[in-house]
């Protein structure tokens, strides 16, 4: 029986992302090594190629003018899906996914805040996550794969503004804590051949540090159900890979500030090329994304209406893939900078992943 390269085979989505793993072949063991790609491309390499080429070029090739929301954020995020790190499993087993999140913006525009309305904001936000899941041994609904999981973030914020409550005077908020807990109760992946359909339902619980009144808060106050469907291609033989990921993000109303932020729709999508290296594989690539609240902020707080807005970005990934005997660890690094933004902050995410499959 041959083993599938990556430690898992696909996983969440993050701060709730879980793991992924594609390529069958040398991938799923035993096979052929993978190559780089040859010279004269099969045509269903050709397709795909251009099916990831053209995802990531209407993702981002729109205006980007950001999501807005309570605080100028949201519970998605750019960047945690999408990549091979982040696709569900198809392999049985306990997957550990730790990561790192560094993001640094600004923005001159207003902002609703649980310090109420806020301009020129300064932040510095870090961010650790601990997760993982477990994936069953029989498969169900026609051959799907399914697996749990749950992510913790703590987060350390360095937040500056001009308060408008106290005529502009300049505060800052030093703070850190547990962020929201993501679970995922549902991952469903379908992998019949090099394609994959993924099912996930993310769902963000307010059990992070929060406090009305202040600047900077690892939790948001409220819920949010996510509800996710996507698909992968992974050439076995070529080392190609894409995916997209479509998603509604839909929030509960904030309690302590009678903010409710409005739906977002989120599409993430990548292409990565893997090459063998050393004892293991190099993959590199692209990510792109392009996020629209398409309902607007409601409730008594959102005494700026209903602060729509969108934001699209594309940037680099470069990881590498790693068999340990029996195991394997998967590492991704990603940077992507907001393109252009309003309603929020503007600035980039800096990513580091890691997967371990047991």
């Amino acid at each position: 029986m041959t083993r599938a390269l990556y430690p898992w085979h696909s996983a969440a989505h993050c701060p709730a992302c879980a793991t992924a793993a594609h390529l069958r072949g040398a991938c799923e063991g035993g096979g052929e090594p993978l190559r780089s790609r040859p010279d004269n491309a099969p045509p269903h390499r050709r397709r795909a190629l251009a099916f990831g080429l053209a995802m990531l070029a209407a993702l981002t090739g729109q205006s980007a003018t950001v999501l807005g929301g309570e605080g100028g954020t949201s519970h998605v995020i750019p960047g945690a899906n999408a990549t091979l790190a982040d696709l569900p499993p198809t392999t049985p087993g306990v997957f550990f996914k730790p990561m790192f999140l560094r993001y640094q913006g600004e923005a001159s525009a207003q902002i609703p805040t649980a310090a109420g309305i806020v301009a020129n904001v300064h932040a510095t936000v870090e961010t650790l996550i601990l997760g993982g899941g477990y994936t069953v041994q029989p498969t169900l609904l026609g051959g799907a794969h399914y697996s749990v999981a749950a992510f913790l973030p703590y987060s350390w914020m360095d937040i500056s503004a001009d308060s408008e409550a106290l005529g502009g005077i300049g505060v800052q908020s030093r703070v850190s804590g547990f962020g929201d807990l993501t679970v995922v109760p549902v991952m469903l992946a379908w992998k019949p051949s090099d394609w994959q359909y993924d099912f996930l339902l993310p769902i963000y619980a307010p059990t992070g540090s929060y406090e009305l009144g202040r600047l900077g808060n690892p939790g948001l106050n409220y819920w949010t159900f996510d509800p996710i469907v996507g698909a992968a291609y992974s050439g076995a033989k070529t080392g190609l890979n894409a995916a997209i990921h479509l998603g509604y993000a839909m929030n509960t109303e904030n309690p302590d500030t009678d903010y409710r932020s409005g739906d977002l729709l989120h599409v993430d999508a990548s292409v990565q090329q893997i090459f063998p290296l050393g004892s293991g594989y190099l993959n590199v690539g692209a990510e792109g994304w392009y996020f629209q609240q398409v309902t607007g902020d409601s409730g008594s707080g959102a005494r700026l209406g209903d602060f729509e807005g969108r934001t699209a970005g594309i940037g680099p990934v470069i990881g590498y893939i790693q068999p340990l005997g029996q195991q394997k660890l998967v590492l991704e690094l990603k940077w992507l900078p907001e393109l252009e933004t309003r309603n929020r902050l503007n600035g980039d995410y800096l990513w580091l992943k890691a997967v371990y499959k047991f």
